[in-house]
């Protein structure tokens, strides 16, 4: 079976609690990351702190979440890894791909995610129609940038 993408690594890791604070004790205070942005969003029930470890085309996004309401849905703090982002190199193919194989896509499509790149999500369960999910993980699909692609074509070259 030929894919006509490819997952270049790990673009973000989300965490959600019910306090950002507590979390950022943790991740800004003891870890020494920063805080390079935030966004919130009713839509997604969402404040989240935008944070990133690492550096260039290898940074890997820390997102510390709270819920707008802890008593809507999505409950981002439901499940403190709320989900894991990957790199795509061609993120319209790949979904193109994974859905004539199956994959089942939570609802929202294509769109702007927090950090500015194009995004979808793939639904932590299967069913009927698209049987193949995240098996209990939320996993987010994330267009790489041109120098992104670019580094890990020269790492993988190496």
């Amino acid at each position: 079976m030929t894919r006509p993408f490819k997952v270049l690594g790990i673009q973000q890791i989300a965490i959600g609690g019910p306090s950002k604070a507590k979390l950022r004790t943790l991740w800004v205070d003891m870890f020494g990351l920063e805080v390079s942005s935030t966004f919130v969003s009713e839509r997604e029930n969402v404040d989240e702190d935008i944070c990133a470890m690492g550096s260039g085309p290898f940074k890997v996004e820390v997102d510390l979440m709270q819920p707008l309401d802890p008593d809507k849905k999505p409950a981002v703090h439901a499940t403190p890894l709320n989900h894991v982002g990957l790199w795509i190199d061609d993120l319209p193919k790949a979904v193109e791909w994974l859905s004539a194989n199956g994959v089942r896509f939570a609802p929202g499509g294509i769109r702007q995610g927090a950090a500015g790149f194009d995004i979808t999500f793939l639904h932590p369960k299967g069913n009927d129609e698209f049987p193949i999910g995240g098996e209990g993980v939320l996993i987010e699909l994330v267009q790489a940038p041109p120098e992104v692609v670019a580094a890990f074509a020269r790492m993988a070259a190496q």
